[in-house]
């Protein structure tokens, strides 16, 4: 069987039915790949890219499709290879490697739909019987009331632990985030203490300080040593990205000054970038995502690299269901994944890609059983959720300014 055609679809389409979600944000945009063959069977991969600058994706992807025609998935880390160095002055590391990440990924879906087995099992197979899950709930809607009615509605869910992001955002008045070092760490603590209160002792808690993709600001760090401080006595799974990415050496230092586990990666590229953090052991908890680290098979290559360092990993996902699933393949892979992040109550380019393959009991998700990653892109998703040019999400500037 060898590969005839590789295509991008664009989409647009709610970005969540969360409730609490949409408050601050409303559409999501997605870049899904598909590898086709002569046997006829179509490989479906998905990049995060498409979520943030999804117009840049069709023309990479073209760049790298004459690599793949004619060829074979037998061996798939090496078409990676040949696509990596084609594009070795812009892609070691950044917007190539992710786009890249979409097409690998369609390989191994592919390979999995050829041999009958789940991706999961083509990467070493699946290291636990079930991995516990939290949803990631995004901002913390305030004021604390409405916060309690966001962390009720995961519950009901079935999920036993959620994520919010640092500061508050209010519906109709905006973010509110402190950067002073004691306003933030007591902000923080307050919120941390009212959330422990109402979730109770076994809930599993999370803090996202978003540092560097934040609306307002990022904080220094003075004031995120101040907070993971403040937050010790809290029980939290981990506090993430308390600190800009360009600033490896400052994670190591936050690390080293408080026992609140330090989680980051989500935003870094390739074995490469990772590589430098995991050398200055910048993460207790390190955020893979295999729809934009560079592919599933650098997802592996990046959970090694911190369980050598005797660190662990969780799962990043919030590109849409190829981008979950891919996720959840990767981290029941790897031997030293903590967590899995899922999208909780999410829409149709979740809903509808995943179509029910996605299965979590009493909060833990189950290894995924259906041949490849187990997702699907019919014609009827395409031609509900057509593509908006600009529905990316981006860091408002003077300039550019995000609407939605």
């Amino acid at each position: 069987m060898k590969i005839t055609d590789v295509r991008t679809t664009l989409l647009t389409g709610p970005c969540t039915n969360d409730p609490f979600l949409r408050e601050a944000r409303k559409l999501r945009s997605a870049a899904f790949i598909e590898i086709l063959t002569d046997g006829g069977l179509i490989g479906l991969g998905e990049t995060y890219a498409g979520y943030f600058c999804p117009e840049t994706v069709p023309a990479i992807v073209d760049f790298f499709r004459p690599i793949l025609i004619g060829q074979t998935v037998d061996d798939i880390p090496e078409l990676w290879r040949r696509m990596y160095h084609c594009g070795n002055f812009w892609c070691r590391v950044g917007l190539g490697t992710i786009v890249l990440n979409g097409i690998e990924a369609a390989l191994w879906d592919l390979k999995g739909k050829q041999l009958g087995l789940p991706v999961h099992a083509l990467l070493g197979g699946a290291q636990f019987a079930k991995l516990p899950a939290y949803a990631t709930g995004g901002p913390s809607n305030y004021p604390k009331e409405r916060l309690a009615q966001k962390m009720d509605h995961y519950f009901s869910l079935g999920f036993r632990g959620l994520k919010v992001g640092a500061g508050s955002f209010t519906a109709g008045q905006g973010w509110y985030m402190p950067m002073e070092p004691k306003e933030a760490a007591d902000f923080e603590a307050d919120k941390v203490a009212f959330m422990r209160r109402h979730a109770g002792a076994e809930a599993w808690l999370m803090m996202d300080a978003h540092m560097g993709n934040n609306p307002v600001a990022t904080w220094t760090l003075e004031t995120a040593t101040a907070v993971a401080k403040a937050l010790e006595p809290f029980n939290l799974v981990f506090l993430e990205e308390p600190l800009h990415y360009t600033d490896p050496w400052g994670y190591a230092e936050l690390c080293r000054a408080t026992t609140t586990p330090i989680a980051g990666g989500e935003c870094l590229t390739a074995a490469y970038e990772w590589r430098v953090f995991a050398q200055q052991d910048s993460f207790d908890i390190g955020q893979p995502d295999a729809s934009f680290t560079g592919g599933l098979h650098e997802f592996m290559v990046v959970a090694k690299m911190m369980a050598d360092r005797g660190r662990q990993v969780a799962t990043h996902a919030w590109g849409a269901g190829g981008s979950l699933m891919q996720n959840v393949h990767a981290g029941f892979a790897a031997g030293n994944t903590r967590i899995l992040e899922i999208a909780p109550d999410y829409a149709g380019l979740h809903s509808e890609v995943i179509d029910g393959g996605l299965v979590i009991k009493d909060g833990y998700v189950l290894p995924p059983d259906r041949p490849g990653l187990g997702i699907v892109l019919t014609e009827d998703t395409r031609r509900r959720y057509p593509f908006k040019p600009g529905s990316g999400e981006f860091n408002s500037v003077p300039g550019k300014i995000l609407t939605d």
